[in-house]
């Protein structure tokens, strides 16, 4: 299965890519589906209201991630790129007082998220953690079209039948019409041997199949401009994230802190780290209070990659446009790697399939621009994510907050280590990324369900909530 570079680095809003822009995105879907899809139309009866069930994590902790809300907006026709963070509340109140919905190019729909929407922890759907069912009903309440859609991480939404027919395809799959179809870390090492490209080379003559050269480097650089953005509305942020929490905003206080300490020439050995983890909570804020932010490869670890690249930017006079080219495009031939063979989802593997996917991403990236070979790329993706694994999805109050901000600081933190690991080594090394990935994916299948994203275990416990 060939992953575009924009299948992992999608722009949206948060506060979570599987939970927020994924039923959103499936919202929009099933609008569609009733404009135009493939089902038996009575003549003499239209479709009067709309109703949505969500299951499994995405009940559990739905209304700290906003999914209800995620709905909403897919039902007025808002995708995850189109929606104005600073009119959602608006858009909501909108919905709950008309107890409607009029999507563009549709007539009004019946929709009360009140009674329409519900979440329903006692029925799990069997193909994923994160599913989703929503129905179009006549002025009697006879179901006329009934769908199911799963939110399996990244902000990806797959039907039913579409995820019937991934896994029947297995992970063996790989597209064979781009040049360098790979499927595994190893393959994609063969590859650059047998080639004598770079791994952003190979991703890039890949997209290059699907896009001009102009194109692919626009959304690049489009890509690059969102998470920056994230990152300077993050810094000059203050005050309490909603969802109940109080959790504060601390990045602008942090960078207000390192900015002094960076006039007075004051000596600090922890310099990198703290601006790595100040970049990386900046976004993260951003993310839990429903700004625009990149997937990368999800939501909840949207902060990791933009710190690196900051701090490539911040710290090596070397850095240019071109290095954040080839920096998104080896973290995106890893991410895909990782989403092929085993889960960027944190309702299905735990958060080392989101910060640890991050993490062995940005690694990938930085190692690349700092002038790694693919043996040491893959060397550092491989260090990163080892070290992720076995790590436990337990958001506090259901919320992208606790541990979530502090989690993408250290995954970032990670990545640079990893990275200049590597470099320090030429390439060999003992555990292949191919192995820490199946063994995140063994991890996942072990791991309890209650420390998958359900609330119901670790942190998320054992916190009192103030």
């Amino acid at each position: 299965m060939f992953l575009s570079v924009f299948d992992l680095f999608k722009i949206g809003i948060g506060p979570s890519s599987s939970h927020t822009m994924g039923p959103m995105t499936a919202a929009v879907r099933f609008l569609d589906e009733i404009l135009n899809g493939d089902w038996p139309r009575p003549h003499d009866v239209a479709v009067f209201r709309l109703a949505a069930s969500l299951h499994g994590s995405l009940a559990y902790t739905g209304i700290g991630h906003g999914t209800d809300r995620a709905v909403v907006l897919g039902l007025t026709g808002l995708t995850p790129m189109t929606v104005d963070p600073d009119r959602v509340d608006e858009i909501i109140a909108g919905v709950a007082a008309a107890k409607a919905v009029s999507p563009p190019g549709h007539p009004a729909y019946r929709f009360d998220p009140a009674a329409d929407l519900v979440m329903d922890r006692k029925t799990p759907l069997s193909g994923h953690a994160n599913g989703m069912t929503f129905s179009a009903l006549d002025a009697d309440g006879r179901v006329l079209l009934r769908r199911i859609y799963y939110s399996i991480g990244g902000g990806f939404v797959v039907s039913d039948e579409e995820l019937q027919r991934l896994k029947a395809r297995g992970p063996e799959a790989a597209a064979n019409d781009v040049p360098y179809p790979f499927s595994h870390a190893a393959e994609m090492l063969d590859m650059a041997a047998t080639s004598g490209l770079s791994i952003a080379e190979m991703k890039r003559a890949n997209e290059e199949t699907r896009l001009s050269r102009e194109e692919l480097d626009q959304g690049l650089d489009n890509v690059w401009a969102a998470m920056r953005g994230a990152i300077e509305r993050g810094l000059t942020q203050e005050g309490i994230m909603p969802g109940g929490l109080k959790v504060k905003r601390r990045a602008r206080q942090l960078h207000d802190k390192l900015q002094e300490e960076w006039r007075q020439n004051r000596p600090n050995p922890l310099l990198a780290n703290d601006w790595l983890s100040v970049y990386a909570m900046a976004v993260n804020e951003e993310n839990a209070a429903g700004g625009r932010i990149v997937t990368a490869p999800t939501n909840g670890a949207a902060g990791v990659i933009p710190a690196v690249m900051r701090y490539w930017l911040h710290f090596h006079p070397e850095a240019d446009q071109a290095g954040i080219r080839d920096f998104l495009l080896t973290a995106a031939a890893v991410g895909g790697i990782i989403k092929h063979n085993a889960s960027i989802s944190g309702a299905e593997v735990g958060c080392q399939g989101e910060v640890g996917s991050a993490s062995a991403m940005a690694a990938a990236g930085l190692a690349a621009v700092m002038g790694g070979t693919p043996m040491q790329v893959e060397n550092a993706a491989e260090i990163a994510l080892e070290h992720h694994l076995g790590m436990t999805c337990d958001p506090v109050g259901g919320l992208v907050q606790v541990p979530c901000i502090e989690r993408n600081a250290l995954g970032a933190v990670k990545a640079v280590t990893a990275a200049s690991l590597a470099l320090k080594g030429d390439g060999t090394h003992f555990v292949p990324l191919d192995a820490a990935i199946e063994t995140m994916r063994q991890t996942g299948l072990d791991m309890n369900e209650k420390y998958k994203e359900t609330s119901l275990g670790g942190l998320a416990v054992n916190v009192v909530e103030c």
